[in-house]
Protein backbone atom coordinates (compact mmCIF):
# COMPACT_ATOMS: atom_id res chain seq x y z
CA UNK A 1 0.00 0.00 0.00
CA UNK A 2 1.04 3.37 -0.63
CA UNK A 3 2.59 5.70 2.11
CA UNK A 4 0.18 8.92 2.45
CA UNK A 5 1.79 12.55 3.17
CA UNK A 6 -0.14 15.22 3.86
CA UNK A 7 1.91 18.74 3.54
CA UNK A 8 0.65 21.93 3.21
CA UNK A 9 2.74 24.83 0.79
CA UNK A 10 1.37 28.46 0.21
CA UNK A 11 0.31 29.97 -2.77
CA UNK A 12 2.86 33.11 -3.31
CA UNK A 13 1.28 36.43 -5.50
CA UNK A 14 3.20 35.04 -8.36
CA UNK A 15 1.21 31.79 -8.34
CA UNK A 16 4.17 29.11 -7.09
CA UNK A 17 4.61 27.00 -4.65
CA UNK A 18 7.90 25.61 -3.30
CA UNK A 19 7.24 21.66 -3.28
CA UNK A 20 7.49 20.42 0.63
CA UNK A 21 10.80 18.52 1.01
CA UNK A 22 9.05 14.93 2.17
CA UNK A 23 6.73 15.04 -1.05
CA UNK A 24 10.09 15.72 -3.18
CA UNK A 25 11.74 12.83 -1.90
CA UNK A 26 8.55 10.64 -1.73
CA UNK A 27 8.74 11.51 -5.35
CA UNK A 28 12.26 11.27 -6.17
CA UNK A 29 12.67 14.58 -7.82
CA UNK A 30 15.56 17.50 -7.11
CA UNK A 31 16.43 20.46 -8.82
CA UNK A 32 15.76 21.34 -12.35
CA UNK A 33 13.38 17.98 -12.35
CA UNK A 34 9.66 18.18 -14.28
CA UNK A 35 6.37 17.39 -12.50
CA UNK A 36 2.93 16.47 -14.17
CA UNK A 37 0.06 18.41 -12.65
CA UNK A 38 -3.20 16.82 -13.10
CA UNK A 39 -6.43 18.00 -11.80
CA UNK A 40 -9.08 15.44 -10.48
CA UNK A 41 -12.40 17.43 -9.64
CA UNK A 42 -11.02 19.48 -6.45
CA UNK A 43 -7.95 17.71 -6.32
CA UNK A 44 -4.54 18.27 -7.83
CA UNK A 45 -2.31 14.79 -8.42
CA UNK A 46 1.46 15.72 -9.01
CA UNK A 47 3.56 13.16 -10.70
CA UNK A 48 7.15 13.41 -12.06
CA UNK A 49 6.62 13.96 -15.61
CA UNK A 50 7.63 11.13 -17.96
CA UNK A 51 10.70 11.46 -20.17
CA UNK A 52 9.87 11.29 -23.93
CA UNK A 53 10.75 8.05 -25.54
CA UNK A 54 13.20 7.58 -28.61
CA UNK A 55 12.09 4.19 -29.72
CA UNK A 56 10.29 5.13 -32.20
CA UNK A 57 8.27 1.82 -32.13
CA UNK A 58 7.45 2.69 -28.49
CA UNK A 59 6.99 6.42 -28.82
CA UNK A 60 4.13 5.70 -31.26
CA UNK A 61 2.30 3.13 -29.28
CA UNK A 62 2.29 5.61 -26.65
CA UNK A 63 0.96 7.87 -28.76
CA UNK A 64 -1.87 5.59 -29.81
CA UNK A 65 -2.42 4.69 -26.46
CA UNK A 66 -2.70 8.22 -25.00
CA UNK A 67 -4.91 8.73 -27.46
CA UNK A 68 -7.16 6.34 -26.99
CA UNK A 69 -7.30 6.83 -23.24
CA UNK A 70 -8.18 9.99 -23.97
CA UNK A 71 -11.02 9.79 -26.16
CA UNK A 72 -12.15 6.73 -23.28
CA UNK A 73 -11.68 4.01 -25.99
CA UNK A 74 -10.21 0.39 -25.30
CA UNK A 75 -10.55 1.16 -21.57
CA UNK A 76 -11.50 -1.81 -18.96
CA UNK A 77 -10.80 -2.60 -15.45
CA UNK A 78 -8.25 -5.18 -14.69
CA UNK A 79 -8.94 -8.71 -13.85
CA UNK A 80 -8.83 -8.64 -9.74
CA UNK A 81 -6.12 -11.22 -9.86
CA UNK A 82 -3.85 -9.76 -12.33
CA UNK A 83 -4.32 -6.13 -9.64
CA UNK A 84 -3.61 -8.28 -7.06
CA UNK A 85 -0.43 -9.92 -8.45
CA UNK A 86 0.56 -6.27 -9.52
CA UNK A 87 0.64 -4.90 -6.02
CA UNK A 88 1.97 -7.81 -4.49
CA UNK A 89 5.30 -7.27 -6.67
CA UNK A 90 5.15 -3.69 -6.53
CA UNK A 91 8.32 -3.60 -4.52
CA UNK A 92 10.01 -6.82 -5.34
CA UNK A 93 13.86 -5.97 -6.69
CA UNK A 94 13.91 -7.19 -10.84
CA UNK A 95 16.76 -8.34 -12.67
CA UNK A 96 16.14 -7.76 -16.27
CA UNK A 97 18.71 -10.60 -16.92
CA UNK A 98 17.28 -13.24 -15.20
CA UNK A 99 16.28 -16.21 -17.47
CA UNK A 100 11.86 -16.17 -18.11
CA UNK A 101 10.22 -19.58 -16.23
CA UNK A 102 7.35 -21.16 -17.69
CA UNK A 103 5.78 -20.25 -21.17
CA UNK A 104 4.83 -17.20 -22.32
CA UNK A 105 2.81 -16.08 -24.99
CA UNK A 106 3.12 -12.94 -27.00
Amino acid sequence: MMQTIVEHAKLTSKGQITLPKSIRQALGVTTGAQLCFELRGDAVIVTRAQAEHNDPAIGGFLALLEADIRQGRQLGVLPDELAQAMLDNLQQPVNLDDEIEGEVAL
